[in-house]
């Protein structure tokens, strides 16, 4: 984030006089107000559908009875946003393809959260995943993960909710802020009435309708230049298709190694810890459900890049043929997106309407995750705790007012992010900066036994703190470096006045990285890497200190808090192997239900065999508030 921050002026703001109003017809307002007024009845259905008869448990996990289907369009569109609508063709059209293979890191991306954290968070029965913080440390790691959590996501969601308003005015000539102020409160309203099952559901339609905007633009583009062929080879001649770049620089902005495994990280930042995503895998009917959502989301993200990337290859295809005008060579990165759709849409009226409405779709989608997300942590993390007392009927009014109150703060944060530069770059390294450190503090408890909560306290401050001091030394060496160095063929993307100095040093690859040394080498850090450096810096430091003040020792530990990585590991070597370095397991030296020692627990074997697993479960009316719940063991055959 902080590298793509900007203290110059805000963005341009202003359209082309007299393009907006021209191309954007009567039909197109049509569209485009249908598509928000269909989100807001969908939403508003399943808010008055329970009217006055809703629970808490309806209204944060839709009572738990939710389909694969419905969940894993709900994962794609929590962060298939504007911010990748516009940010995505737009690093295509600059770099070129090596983004593309972005796409290699969501295979381990979503694998990894299907068979580790999945299981581990549905098996505790949590509501909030910084529950498990608590059952697995204490209290106070669990507050320290939500203050994380609640602070990544309000600056996230300013980023998401200025984005399509910003759009809207540069196409339309509409107000900026009132655009904003009516998304936020639209959103806020339906998302605080109808609770998760509402924002699933609007999520579903809003899916469908950013994969028809998005088709839209690449059919009409492509038939516009002479095909998908045409524009590869024009793409081709001009150094836009990216071969592999295996060069191991993490300080290089985009490199294979970069996408495909720093890349990792930030999609288990998003997909294996975030509680938007989290709360719609406790929302799955089962288990086995909630692992299938997962694994449906990779194809589609899948097809969601490859969309992105051939906007931006069509783009840049049609902009060989077709010249620019002076305000399209002046436009912001993301703003230049909608000024190409305008061009290329006019005479088809209903498409422009379509494309707007699809970029106001993913931010629905989004910041109604977040509403919901942020209401939930709350009242589970932070009020319940501290007032057991609070009534069924009390809390889910509370709930209710939580997440409106939410949206109306992110609509401060709007004009925050309107000082930020390239939305892409700025929306991702917030995820990496603030959610590697939440990750790293999860992979801290769930994979080493020995860590304590003064290790995981420490750690997560340790990663915060290193986190924001990359960031703002990025900040700068941003501002001291001048003007940036131009990337091939920039001419076609001429940054207008001062206003882009360094926001454009935040997307240009740097050509003199290598002459810098010490601590100016590491603010050049790829934003790609944050997630795994910070996340890395928890775990080492939280190892450190839990170690030197003496581990688990003399504190319990819930079994069913620890993934079991030797056993698994185990699993994986030749029979002879195994029984070498194979140790007693709990299921071999405890009767099933019977007490586990903290001893044994610390060793990291707290499972079964190879063939079944010890699970650690609630006993049946234990509750997480407050104080951790009694656990039992229980054999579950695989």
């Amino acid at each position: 984030m902080m590298g793509a921050m900007s203290t110059s002026a805000p963005l341009e703001q202003t359209s082309r006089p007299g393009v907006a109003t021209s191309t954007f017809s009567v039909v197109d307002y049509v569209v485009f107000a249908l598509v928000l007024l269909l989100s807001l009845a969908i939403g508003l259905y399943h808010a008055y559908r329970g009217w006055g008869g809703h629970t808490i448990g309806q209204l944060l996990l839709a009572d738990r009875k939710m389909g694969c289907f419905p969940v894993a369009l709900s994962l794609l569109a929590t962060f298939q946003s504007a911010v990748a609508i516009l940010g995505v063709p737009s690093e295509i059209y600059t770099f070129g393809t090596q983004y593309w293979f972005l796409g290699c890191s969501y295979f381990l991306g979503l694998l990894i959260p299907a068979h580790i954290f999945i299981p581990v968070f549905y098996r505790l029965h949590l509501t909030s995943a910084y529950e498990y913080l608590e059952l697995r440390f204490n209290k106070a790691v669990r507050i320290c993960g939500t203050v994380t959590f609640i602070f990544q996501m309000v600056i996230y969601m300013g980023v998401v909710l200025y984005a399509p308003s910003l759009a809207l005015n540069a196409v339309t000539g509409f107000d900026l802020w009132l655009s904003v102020l009516t998304l936020g409160i639209v959103c806020a309203f339906y998302t605080a009435l109808g609770g998760l099952k509402a924002v699933i559901w609007t999520d579903v339609f809003q899916t469908l309708v950013m994969f028809l905007g998005q088709l839209a633009v690449i059919i009409v583009g492509s038939a516009k230049v002479g095909g998908l062929g045409h524009v590869w080879e024009v793409a081709a001649q001009n150094g836009r298709i990216s071969g592999i770049e295996l060069d191991p620089d993490p300080f290089v902005r985009h490199t294979f190694w970069t996408l495909a495994f720093g890349g990792v990280f930030m999609m288990l930042s998003l997909y294996g810890v975030n509680q938007a995503q989290v709360q719609r895998y406790l929302s799955s009917r089962t288990e086995r459900a909630a692992m299938l959502s997962c694994y449906a989301v990779f194809p589609c993200q899948q097809v969601v890049l490859c969309m992105g990337c051939l906007i931006g290859l069509v783009m840049y295809a049609y902009y060989q043929e077709y010249p620019k005008s002076a305000q399209q060579a002046q436009a912001a990165p993301d703003q230049f997106v909608l000024y190409f759709v305008m061009d290329l849409l006019q005479g088809l009226p209903g498409l422009p309407g379509l494309f707007v409405a699809c970029l106001f779709s993913g931010s629905l989608s989004t910041i109604s995750s977040a509403f919901n997300s942020l209401a939930t942590v709350t009242i589970e993390d932070l009020i319940r705790p501290r007032f057991p007392e609070l009534s069924e009927a009390q809390a889910t009014r509370l709930s209710k007012i939580l997440a409106f109150c939410y949206g109306l703060l992110c609509l401060g944060m709007a004009y925050v992010s309107s000082q930020m530069g390239p939305v892409l770059q700025a929306a991702i390294s917030i995820f990496g900066m603030v959610g590697g450190p939440l990750l790293g503090l999860f992979c801290l408890g769930m994979f080493f036994p020995c860590a304590n909560p003064l290790g995981a306290i420490v750690g997560l401050l340790a990663g915060l703190i290193m986190a924001f001091w990359i960031g703002i030394g990025s900040i700068v060496t941003s501002m001291g470096s001048g003007v940036a160095p131009s990337a091939p063929n920039s001419s076609s993307l001429s940054p207008p006045t001062n206003m882009t100095t360094i926001t454009m040093a935040t997307l240009m690859p740097l050509t003199t990285v290598s002459r810098l040394t010490g601590l100016q080498r590491l603010y050049k850090l790829s934003y790609l890497w944050y997630s795994a450096h910070n996340s890395t810096t928890v775990i080492v430091v939280g190892l450190l200190v839990s170690l030197l003040t003496g581990g688990m020792r003399g504190r319990t530990l819930n079994p069913g808090t620890i993934y079991p990585v030797w056993p698994k590991v185990l699993a994986l070597l030749p029979l002879s192997c195994q029984k070498r370095l194979s140790c007693k397991s709990y299921s071999q030296d405890s009767p099933v239900g019977g007490p586990v020692s903290p001893e044994k627990m610390g060793n990291g074997m707290l499972w079964g065999s190879r063939d079944q697993e010890a699970l650690a479960v609630p006993e049946a009316g234990a509750t997480h508030q407050g104080s951790s719940p009694t656990f039992i063991l229980q054999e579950t055959s695989l």
